[in-house]
């Protein structure tokens, strides 16, 4: 089965992303796709993160949902909405939110990102603090599909690996990490921590990005890839508005975590 990692320039005008990830999802699905991935905040890159609070949605309804609804429909492919920003208890924050659209365009699955970056980076003069704009999700969310099982994450979440533990003990056997990693960090971790999250999970890697200069001035990393159960890069690009395209077996990871029973050996 084919799947896609979309990966977009994406920024402050909504409709102007949603024209781009049109194009690219229909590149997509005219692979041959199944599934596609779009990357975090592929609808809107704002200047200032307070202004996704203009265009927070109630689950299930809105024009970001609708565009994805009817895509899937049109294309009878299933797409995974990386993230887009949800109405949470406070107004002027919202949830970073992974909504899950079947190939009717029936909604499947919503994903409330768990893991904020609020951090330093190290010797830079850079500053991130999502938690100003967004609203923390409390609950891991997987959701069936014809590739496999999809465990939920998005960008920050890859560095805690618990998550994904969580998720395999829900029967995951892909995981989607939709992202808008820096660049600094995304040359320093990117290949490393998805790789390693699909190697200690025997899973597959679906991992779109953001890429190129937005309007809050942040660079962000690209280099979208679909990594296998055995760590293995199947597909990468690492700058461009493209669909990254990869072929997975959807019944490997149960055969390799039967002839290799890491899972099965844990201890702790």
């Amino acid at each position: 089965m084919r799947v896609a990692a979309i990966q977009m320039n994406s920024g402050a005008d909504p409709e102007r992303n949603l024209a781009l990830a049109a194009k690219l999802l229909g590149d997509a699905a005219r692979d041959g796709c199944i599934l596609a991935v779009l990357p975090e905040n592929f609808a809107l890159m704002p200047q200032r993160g307070r202004d996704k609070a203009m265009h927070a949605e109630q689950p299930g309804t809105g024009p970001i949902q609708d565009f994805l609804a009817e895509t899937a429909a049109q294309h009878r492919m299933w797409i995974i909405g990386g993230s887009m920003p949800l109405a949470s208890p406070e107004p002027e924050r919202v949830y970073g939110a992974c909504v899950v659209m079947d190939d009717q365009g029936d909604l499947r699955a919503v994903y409330r990102k768990i893991h904020l970056f609020d951090v330093d980076l190290p010797d830079r003069e850079e500053s991130y603090r999502e938690s100003h704009s967004m609203y923390p999700g409390d609950e891991p969310a997987a959701v069936d599909t014809p590739a496999g099982r999809v465990g939920l994450t998005i960008c920050y979440d890859v560095r805690f690996p618990e998550l994904y533990r969580a998720l395999v003990g829900d029967g995951a056997t892909v995981f989607t990490v939709p992202a808008a990693f820096t660049a600094v960090t995304g040359a320093a971790h990117w290949h490393t921590l998805l790789r390693a999250r699909a190697i200690e999970n025997l899973a597959y890697v679906i991992a779109p990005g953001q890429f190129g200069t937005h309007p809050d001035n942040r660079e962000t990393y690209g280099h979208s890839v679909i990594v296998d159960p055995w760590g293995r890069v199947l597909a990468e690009q690492a700058s461009g508005n493209c669909a990254v395209v990869a072929e997975i077996d959807p019944e490997a990871p149960d055969k390799l975590r039967e002839n290799f029973p890491a899972l099965a050996n844990r201890r702790l």
